[in-house]
């Protein structure tokens, strides 16, 4: 139901969890990035990954000397953990003052995840370090084992990896990123303040008969899968919720449109073309519109303690068409929702 309100000034946001690739992308992806936003956690799954400060660095770089004239939009740096990677680079990221998480990927769970972690027990010497100095932990939170149903690799990680590695870890600070299921909901539910997750407009906004119903729908297709109506409630049920654990993560994440309209269609969705405007939309229909600045814009920086924003930003109901099609380096690219209607619109210069 469609709420009274008619404009809806907040804080400004921050993105949790963003993808903005390198090269000719990279000018793309900051641009529309920098347009609402102020801060973006950016992950290092690039091609080599992200696994020295050293690198961190240079790829900050890179970010901004791609942002649009006069823009201060932030770049918070992220390390890419390996099997191999030494305690010693923890105090180094730290001690940058740039780098603000470390992220793990299973081996092969996810675009460019190849150099992923094969066993968790293998990096316990670097979360001990991080746990020590509070730099936080971000999880790709799924299995990779061939003989699991896709659909239950995030509930089955949080039963075989997540709750052992809680258990041995207790004061690590935990980000479960872009969480997809009921399990998920709980277990960050039911944990310390330690424990946070992110929410990307994906999940909130679809399930799996957007993927699949009528015909397979490749610029619906992410990792985590889309899952059930009832994980997509429950996500939606988070993130409206009020509480201080589930913030704003887009997990916006390009490919050229044949990369995904192709036989292997990669994982991904692009989203930062109206990544604020979507979560309105699923904020409105749940008539939770007076939570959308918490779960924007305060949870996240409190989280990671960081100030919070001192801009606003300001949104009003006027309906608008989303692009069929953008520009990513030069090619095309469909990003999510594309030609779809939404209520909400960005007041532009305020």
């Amino acid at each position: 139901m469609p709420s009274s309100i008619d404009r809806l000034t907040i804080i400004q946001p921050d993105d949790w969890h963003l993808h903005l690739r390198d090269g000719p992308a990279l000018r793309d992806t900051v641009n529309d990035a920098a347009r609402h936003f102020a801060r973006a956690i950016v992950m290092p799954n690039l091609a080599p990954p992200v696994i020295t400060t050293a690198q961190a660095e240079a790829y900050r770089q890179r970010i901004l000397a791609a942002r649009p004239e006069a823009s201060d939009w932030q770049a918070l740096m992220v390390l890419y953990l390996t099997d191999n990677t030494p305690a010693d680079e923890i105090d180094r990221a730290v001690a940058s003052g740039n780098i603000h998480a470390v992220k793990y990927y299973p081996a092969g769970a996810t675009t460019n995840s190849d150099s992923g972690v094969t066993d968790i027990k293998k990096v316990y010497p670097v979360l001990e370090r991080m746990q020590k100095l509070g730099l936080p932990l971000l999880l790709h939170g799924e299995v990779t084992d061939t003989h699991i149903d896709i659909f239950d690799r995030e509930a089955m990680f949080i039963e075989r990896i997540l709750i052992p590695l809680c258990l041995q870890f207790p004061d690590l600070k935990i980000v479960l990123e872009h969480i997809t299921t009921e399990q998920g909901v709980a277990f960050v539910s039911n944990s310390g303040d330690n424990i946070a997750a992110t929410i990307t407009p994906q999940h909130l906004l679809c399930n799996r008969n957007d993927l699949l119903a009528g015909g397979i729908r490749p610029h619906n297709y992410c990792l985590p899968i889309l899952k059930r109506s009832n994980h997509q409630q429950a996500l939606i049920n988070a993130a409206t919720s009020g509480s201080a654990k589930f913030f704003l993560g887009t997990d916006s994440a390009p490919h050229p449109q044949n990369k995904k309209e192709s036989a292997c269609g990669c994982a991904g969705c692009y989203s930062h073309h109206a990544a604020i405007e979507l979560y309105a939309e699923v904020f409105e229909r749940a008539q939770a519109l007076d939570k959308l600045e918490g779960f924007a814009s305060l949870f996240g920086p409190a989280f990671y303690g960081l100030p919070v924003n001192q801009k606003t930003l300001s949104l009003r109901r006027a309906p608008w068409q989303l692009p069929a099609s953008t520009q990513l380096g030069g090619d095309p690219m469909v990003p999510f929702y594309a030609s779809e209607t939404l209520q909400w619109a960005v007041v532009d210069g305020e």
